[in-house]
């Protein structure tokens, strides 16, 4: 369990001992709006190491083993990502279920303005992603859209969630239509730029993985050419499409079915985002500029379909 000044001592001397005999945490900063997961600095041997501890409650730990799943699968396929270091599944040492990862060198921040490499890196991130095949399982289920733990369109349908004309009639518009077929490859799933790591403009890694699964390439692709058109504008998912068909050697298909996919499976109202990407840095975006990017990427997609 965490707090809000931070993770339990069992949880920070099970990380510590993961590090060394004699390791001790010097510090823990939050790495989400403060909170978990935490950055740890730990002194031993004469040197300080940072590593990244994530908990979980004990009775919520479905995410940890996916997360710990898909960056086993990502890693052995080269895709930039943290690496495992240890997993106390149950909670039985942490106090809390826990993972320890590699901390990637960069930051997550979100620029104000992106340049052409940044967007076709962003791209290219998802293909090589996107890249390895498998099949469902119970830790990595099947994905049908982007961000699984919400489905907003569905609450909309059933009056817990605000709507507008436009999204009612894109969900209806999109549940007439066929889901696209395509061979099973490892998603993220909740793939946008807070998920992502830079040096500048070169990507050093993708975070977050409680979301991945098996589905469509296009569910990661078209979660970032989303972002990209909400951070920066519409012109700048053009790009990222770029990016992703140049690594992926090949013409990206379905993308506008993909594009509408993401753009539903979000609030009503992105006031409800706002926190996320205002922690990200981009204090600059409204409730309002975000749900009016959010409905030209979606009125675009419709003029696709």
């Amino acid at each position: 369990m965490t707090t809000e000044e931070g993770p339990q001592a069992d949880a920070l001397r099970w990380a510590a001992g993961r590090v060394g005999d004699a390791a001790r945490v010097v510090s823990a900063t939050g790495l989400r709006e403060g909170g978990n997961p935490w950055m740890l600095r730990i002194e031993h041997d004469g040197r300080t190491t940072e590593v990244v501890l994530k908990t979980a409650a004990l009775d919520g730990g479905e995410g940890m083993a996916t997360e710990v799943a898909a960056l086993l699968l990502a890693n052995r396929a080269g895709v930039p990502a943290p690496r495992i270091l240890a997993v106390d599944a149950d909670g039985e040492a942490a106090g809390t279920r826990a993972v320890l990862e590699t901390a990637l060198r960069g930051r997550s921040r979100i620029p104000l303005v992106a340049t052409p490499e940044r967007l076709r890196g962003l791209g290219a991130a998802a293909a090589a992603l996107n890249a390895v095949t498998t099949e469902p399982s119970p830790v990595l289920p099947q994905r049908t859209r982007p961000i699984s733990a919400s489905d907003f369109a569905r609450d909309r349908r059933e009056g817990r969630e605000s709507s507008t004309p436009l999204l009612d009639a894109a969900d209806e518009r999109v549940n007439g239509l066929p889901a696209p077929d395509g061979a099973p490859v490892l998603v993220h799933g909740d793939l946008w730029q807070g998920n992502t790591m830079w040096d500048g403009d070169r990507l050093t890694g993708l975070l977050d993985w409680d979301m991945a699964g098996v589905g469509h390439y296009g569910i990661d692709l078209s979660s970032l050419r989303l972002d990209a058109a909400l951070t920066f504008g519409p012109d700048a998912a053009g790009p990222v499409l770029e990016g992703w068909e140049e690594r992926f050697g090949g013409e990206a298909e379905d993308v506008a079915y993909w594009d509408a996919v993401a753009a539903l499976n979000l609030p009503g109202d992105m006031a409800e985002f706002v926190p996320a990407v205002h922690d990200q840095g981009r204090t600059d975006l409204s409730a309002k500029e975000l749900n009016a990017r959010r409905d030209a990427f979606l009125r675009a997609a419709l003029d696709r379909l």
